[in-house]
């Protein structure tokens, strides 16, 4: 079977959820790094997001149906569940960390410092102090949800850890994000425990923002 052909960045958090599912499915794949508002990502997404999926002559864009068609096109452990429930479940946590959590932690509390590096600026406190009003509340939750078993759902890992941990990694790169996971009950064993996966070792990216880095 053709390899499916991953376009994005390897900086990019939401590239890297797709490279763990395939690195956890043993998937073989191919990455092609191309830039932001890279014609390749305009070729198949509308707004040139990253990352894209060219699968033959199949393609496909946004993150959780690409993940959803790697899970169901080849084998491996089910990263969805095919429970009602568990699924069920796994599409709730993955649609809150998207539509929440990634907007918290990464477009604005960690903008705020990515922005100060860019323009050679001090960060901009105010900002910070008033993001991380959101993100204590969303490591609150997160936290309680992995408290009864290490995982966001069930007793297994499902994509909605693989969609969250690279968020936690960058996370953890800020002042106050690493105080906060340290501090947290469970979430920062949690994510302690799963960087230590093969898949997610294997997927780290460099340190720092892509050289455009923009939040949306």
């Amino acid at each position: 079977m053709t390899k499916p052909e991953i376009i994005g960045s390897i900086r990019s958090t939401y590239t890297r959820v797709i490279r763990l599912v395939c690195e956890e499915k043993a998937i073989p794949y191919t990455l092609t790094e191309v830039p932001l508002d890279a014609p390749e990502l305009f070729a198949i997404h509308p707004l040139g997001k990253m990352p894209v999926l060219r699968h033959g002559d199949f393609t496909l864009f946004e993150s959780k149906a690409i993940a959803t068609y790697l899970d169901r096109s080849f084998g491996g452990p089910e990263l969805i569940p095919s429970d009602p429930r568990l699924g069920s479940l796994t599409e709730q946590w993955v649609s809150f960390v998207n539509t929440t959590v990634d907007r918290s932690f990464i477009r604005t509390y960690l903008y705020a410092y990515i922005l100060a590096k860019q323009t050679g600026t001090s960060p901009d406190r105010n900002a910070i102090q008033a993001a991380l009003v959101d993100v204590r509340k969303q490591v609150d939750i997160l936290d309680a949800a992995v408290a009864a078993s290490g995982f966001l759902v069930g007793d297994r890992l499902t994509l909605a850890d693989l969609n969250l941990l690279p968020i936690l990694d960058r996370l953890k790169l800020a002042p106050e994000g690493a105080e906060l996971l340290a501090a947290s009950a469970h979430l920062g064993r949690y994510f302690a425990t799963h960087a230590g996966r093969a898949s997610l070792q294997k997927t780290i990216p460099p340190v720092g923002p892509p050289p455009r880095f923009k939040p949306g």
